[in-house]
């Protein structure tokens, strides 16, 4: 028995509760305080913007600089507010959303059959969409945008929403997520009589349901914040999206950083709001794809 099982023993503690703590480690100390010292580094960013969107623009800009808004001001919401950012936080939400249940679908289709179905070709097709996640959208964005306009798709939705579809990611995500799930399961439902349809829809989509919510997430920030293609596919006031509302926000000559800083903390809350909503779902998918075997 140990000194320091001992010592308990003699003050009247349980020796078990000492039994189950580890001693004092200077190594977990350094690791707490890094991670500590991350998080505020990271967390700084987004506190700025709250604070700054209630400082007047002197404030705002003053050096050095007022870290709490000592007299808070709600003028930088109104002026926001006096701008389209109803419409252009509409647009945002409706592409976003529809981009993010459209490339849930198809990616969970596509990967399903080329982890789960045999067919000639299959490999070449897999390894083409690996290789498609190495070409940035820089490049391809100048041929798609020639495509969409011959289509007379620029300035829609359909432009904004459709080329986002068939994103290589997604169908590499849910092919290797897909192939996790037991042949034995679906051989089962085929002895069954269940259709291909019916199978997909109420076996194999639950199954896939953690990776799915991490898809979810990572299709709705991306979607979200694309500010360069939906840049180059808008023409019109109201088909700015929320992230090109607030950039133009910012004047030639001067600019009012409460107001802009105002905008970004109003964009930023629906994606914590999303990965708030998906948050264990996605938990449970980077635990699932991390412990892959």
């Amino acid at each position: 028995m140990s000194s320091t099982i001992q010592a308990g023993m003699k003050a009247g503690v349980n020796p078990s509760d000492l039994a189950g703590k580890k001693p004092w480690n200077i190594g977990n100390l350094i690791g707490n305080v890094i991670l500590t010292l991350s998080t505020l580094f990271f967390i700084f960013p987004f506190y700025w913007i709250i604070t700054g969107a209630f400082k007047k623009q002197t404030t705002a800009t003053a050096i050095p600089p007022e870290w709490f808004p000592l007299h808070p001001t709600l003028q930088n919401w109104s002026d926001l507010f006096k701008n389209a950012i109803w419409r252009w936080t509409f647009n945002s939400f409706f592409i976003s959303f529809c981009e993010m249940a459209a490339v849930c679908l198809v990616a969970a289709l596509a990967g399903y059959v080329l982890a789960k179905k045999s067919f000639p070709g299959r490999k070449i097709i897999f390894t083409m969409f690996v290789a498609a996640m190495a070409l940035p959208k820089q490049v391809i964005l100048v041929p798609l945008f020639t495509m969409l306009a011959d289509f007379g798709w620029v300035n829609t939705y359909r432009g904004l929403i459709l080329p986002a579809i068939g994103w290589p990611f997604g169908v590499f995500l849910m092919k290797q997520f897909s192939q996790t799930i037991p042949t034995e399961v679906i051989e089962a439902s085929k002895i069954d009589g269940c259709s291909e349809v019916r199978m997909f829809s109420t076996i194999i989509l639950p199954l896939l349901t953690p990776a799915l919510g991490a898809l979810a997430i990572f299709t709705f920030i991306g979607s979200w914040n694309d500010y360069f293609s939906q840049l180059i596919m808008t023409r019109s006031t109201s088909m700015m999206t929320l992230p090109m509302g607030i950039a133009t926000l910012q004047g030639e000559y001067t600019t009012n950083y409460g107001v802009m800083m105002a905008g970004a903390a109003l964009a930023s809350v629906p994606m914590i709001a999303i990965f708030l909503t998906f948050q264990k779902a996605f938990t449970q998918g980077i635990t699932m794809g991390a412990v892959k075997g």
